[in-house]
């Protein structure tokens, strides 16, 4: 033996006589891959495609988890455009394509709980598996969620939490029977994303502390946030004539707008939430920031460059993650922005 994967690989032949004697197949990590192992065990790529594909030239069948970590708290739209077929793996003979089986979402567990796990899990769970069912040119992203939320709907209806629980543990934060404003605020962030909240940490994480942040009750994906940029989008391309949509838009600013000023009493008596003061004064700035710029554009008024530069420290600062999460809807705002300092008379 030369090397760790040497001894790596006896143990694997050794594992491998056990689980066949067991009428089992074995799978493991991309680095189980070795060309003393039998070709009847499976690759498990976490590393993408590129490993899935030499592992199917070396005869090894196998699976794709990387792009389908729920954990990383990527929106649903992300996992859906992973393909276990594509880049290197698209370029297989149809012998080799034929030894990859699928695919596999992972959740690790580290920061969920038994009241949280649901909501990291689905609906986006569900998303996954209509990629890996589905054929491979099946990818209309809008028509997607439409899906996954009718589908989220009915998980709700057979008992699963992904939803509700959160309902719960913001009552639990606030201490109060009205949470209005605070679901406000939990509608437009995300927590951070990949690996972030580990990497980022202050200090020795502790494990045995409840998971009862903000960042533990709030779904991965904003739905809200995402709606909202549909609808600048929308606008935009109307050439910001669309009235019915600028009426949703400033409905969604001057909530935004006044929501601080209700939720401010709130986070400042629990010790819950008072690290999410910040975020909420940049929500509010935000909801102002924007129905100014509507009024620009319905005036058909240039804004000046004086005030759209004047709002750029706050846009970057917005943007800057708090309490570990991130605002979601700072780049549809700032795109109303630009499109009233864009107009001309």
């Amino acid at each position: 033996m030369k090397n760790n994967q040497d001894l790596q690989a006896y143990f694997n032949q050794r594992l491998q006589k056990i689980v066949a004697k067991n009428h089992k197949i074995m799978v493991g990590w991309d680095e189980i891959l070795h060309p003393d192992l039998p070709k009847t065990i499976i690759v498990q790529s976490w590393r993408g495609q590129k490993s899935l594909a030499e592992a199917a030239k070396q005869g090894y069948s196998g699976l794709l988890s990387n792009g389908y970590y729920l954990d990383l708290m990527w929106p649903a739209a992300r996992h859906y455009a992973v393909d276990p077929m594509a880049d290197a793996a698209a370029t297989l003979t149809a012998e080799e394509k034929s030894r990859i089986l699928g695919g596999e979402s992972c959740q690790w567990a580290e920061w969920v709980t038994p009241e949280n796990i649901d909501s990291h899990i689905w609906p986006r769970n569900a998303v996954i598996a209509e990629r890996l069912w589905s054929p491979q040119n099946v990818t209309d992203v809008p028509s997607m969620y439409g899906r996954m939320n009718a589908v989220s709907l009915d998980l709700e209806f057979l008992g699963l939490t992904h939803r509700s629980a959160r309902q719960h543990m913001l009552h639990r934060m606030a201490g109060t029977a009205d949470i209005t404003a605070l679901r406000n605020l939990a509608d437009v962030v995300e927590p951070v994303k990949d690996y972030e909240r580990w990497d980022d940490a202050k200090g020795p994480i502790d494990f045995h502390a409840p998971l009862t942040r903000m960042i533990d009750a709030v779904y991965p994906e904003s739905d809200v946030a995402r709606h909202f940029s549909d609808l600048v989008q929308t606008f935009i391309q109307s050439g910001c004539k669309d009235q019915a949509v600028e009426a949703q838009i400033r409905t969604w600013l001057t909530v935004w707008r006044d929501n601080d000023a209700k939720l401010h009493p709130l986070l400042l008596q629990s010790s819950l939430l008072q690290e999410d003061a910040q975020i909420s004064l940049d929500l509010s700035a935000l909801g102002g920031i924007g129905l100014q710029a509507l009024d620009y554009l319905d005036k058909s008024q240039t804004a000046p460059d004086s005030w759209r530069a004047g709002w750029a420290p706050l846009f970057d600062e917005a943007k800057m993650r708090k309490a570990d999460m991130l605002l979601m809807v700072v780049a549809p705002v700032q795109q109303l922005v630009e499109a009233s300092a864009a107009q001309h008379n």
